[in-house]
């Protein structure tokens, strides 16, 4: 008889759970491997990135400090010093200097090249700077930057009475405020004269010292701003400070007063060239040209006159007593469209019939003291008709006496107002720089193409 054949048993449930785990194992471990690759890849990237983010970075600083280093060089220039522009390459108007030799490591070098125009700016010019800096890695694309930077004077004038030490209004109907001869900026059109129709509450007056009477406004009206280094304005009876946006009943306006005034006012240095004479007729310059004279002294008296003609620039050489003397019904002359900057390093007294300036604008007669003794010098203004002028005398004792219309700005160790004299500020003034350092006035990075473009050519070959 047959034996009966076995049917086949299906598995074991363990060995199907077993298989399972397996397949899942296996998918977990895939999607380990691709996040792990993905990670991977991720990081990478990420370094690529950070790698190109810090070239780009690197060469972004780079080209700011190319342009410091033009600043530097025109400041420099501007100072007198000499080898200002060392290792520049010049050719009339521009100047320009490749710094190379940046390592930043496993094998990434970096270097900026700077293009300056014009190198030696006239007055009242706006020098441009452009600066192209490089990184370059191995293997890696160059990362490059470039900005531009418009560069303009900063000014002594910012306010319209700065002294170090003091500044006081002896008088009983003293007054400050002022006006902006030139408000378009634009040297084709006509300046604008002070008059009432134009005058603003922007007579900034200061002084860097602490003392409580350092600022003594006593019965004066100021129309602008009060700033000192530390204590308050002392203000009389009559006294005021205010502004256009002051309550009619508010004597001192305390948003027109600070107590934190500092500035820089260093001593501007006489030029060393010049035509020497032995003495100074009744004319002086050519007009319509640019004129540069050396004499030891100028003393005017009697109905002495001395007119200047053309663009004049007048250094007096003495070191001791008075330099500038003008007394009687003598008088120095600046007809409209002539212009006289003076340099004098020992005393002045202005008298008599003073100085008339005739143009507009304060800044066509500007007064340089050049002292550098402790006990600096002594400037001494007088008369009751207008002053228009701009004074620089930061080691001076400068005093103005009289009753008529001070126009311009002045600068001293020491300043005292005597007699009723309204001062008024020409704001434009704060814009005017011939011997001070240059400073940013507009800054800009050119991602452009076509801005990048037009300076590139000029990048090429060096």
């Amino acid at each position: 008889m047959r034996r009966p054949r076995h049917a086949s048993r299906p598995p074991a449930p363990g060995y199907r759970e077993r298989g399972a785990v397996l397949v899942v194992t296996l998918l977990i471990v895939a999607l380990i491997a691709i996040g792990l690759g993905a990670y991977l890849n991720l990081n990478l990237s990420t370094a690529r990135l950070a790698r190109q983010s810090y070239h780009q970075n690197a060469s972004f600083h780079l080209a700011e400090a190319g342009a410091e280093e033009a600043v530097w060089s025109f400041n420099r220039a501007t100072a007198g010093a000499p080898g200002a522009w060392d290792g520049w390459t010049a050719a009339e108007p521009a100047a320009w200097r490749k710094f190379a030799g940046f390592d930043f490591g496993a094998g990434t070098a970096g270097f900026v090249k700077v293009y300056v125009s014009p190198v030696r700016p006239a007055a009242g010019a706006a020098p441009t700077v452009v600066a192209l800096a490089q990184v370059q890695a191995p293997g890696q694309p160059a990362s490059s930057r470039m900005i531009q930077v418009t560069l303009g004077r900063r000014s002594f004038f910012a306010g319209g009475l700065v002294a170090r030490e003091s500044v006081r209004f002896a008088g009983l109907n003293a007054s400050v405020d002022s006006w902006n001869s030139d408000p378009d900026r634009d040297p084709a059109t006509a300046p604008v004269p002070y008059s009432a129709g134009v005058r603003r509450d922007g007579g900034t007056i200061a002084t860097m010292a602490v003392q409580n009477n350092a600022m003594l406004i006593n019965q004066a009206a100021v129309w602008g701003y009060v700033a000192t280094g530390g204590a308050a304005p002392e203000v009389g009876v009559h006294g005021s400070i205010r502004g256009a946006d002051t309550p009619p009943d508010v004597q001192i306006d305390p948003a027109r007063v600070s107590t934190s005034f500092a500035a820089d006012l260093p001593v501007i240095r006489a030029p060393l060239d010049g035509t020497p004479i032995a003495a100074i007729g009744a004319t002086l310059g050519v007009e319509g040209e640019a004129t540069r004279w050396r004499c030891p002294r100028l003393a005017l008296r009697g109905n002495d006159t001395l007119t200047i003609l053309g663009d004049v620039t007048l250094i007096l050489t003495a070191t001791t007593g008075s330099a500038l003397e003008v007394s009687g019904g003598a008088a120095i002359l600046v007809p409209a469209g002539s212009s006289l900057q003076l340099y004098v390093e020992a005393d002045v007294a202005i008298a008599g019939k003073g100085l008339g300036n005739a143009n507009a604008r304060p800044v066509t007669c500007r007064l340089w003291g050049t002292s550098t003794s402790a006990a600096g010098q002594r400037l001494q203004v007088a008369g009751n008709g207008a002053l228009k002028a701009v004074i620089y005398a930061p080691n001076a004792e400068v005093m103005i006496n009289g009753n008529g219309d001070v126009m311009g700005a002045v600068v001293g160790r020491t300043i005292t107002l005597n007699g009723n004299a309204a001062f008024h500020y020409d704001e434009s003034l704060a814009e005017e720089g011939d011997h001070t350092p240059y400073k940013v006035t507009r800054w800009r990075e050119l991602t452009d193409a076509a801005d990048r473009a037009r300076w590139l050519p000029v990048f090429a070959g060096w």
